[in-house]
């Protein structure tokens, strides 16, 4: 996922993404405790989007141009 694709975004269809996020990174996360994850790195891939998107969500807030 790409910062600028997400900057088009209204901040709606943010939290909600951030929401889908939020809900796969618990999955992932209990997966790999039960040693069912395929791919690891997801887990990381996915905290990065979290963060990538929190980050655009308050540029927004703060009325920074991106």
């Amino acid at each position: 996922m790409k910062a600028s694709d997400l900057r088009k975004e209204e901040d709606q269809s943010l939290r909600e993404r951030l929401a889908a996020l939020k809900t796969e990174l618990f999955r992932l996360r209990f997966q790999a405790a039960t040693g069912q994850l395929d791919k690891p790195s997801r887990i990381r891939e996915v905290r990065r989007d979290i963060a990538r998107v929190e980050t655009i969500l308050r540029q927004h807030e703060l009325g920074i141009p991106g």
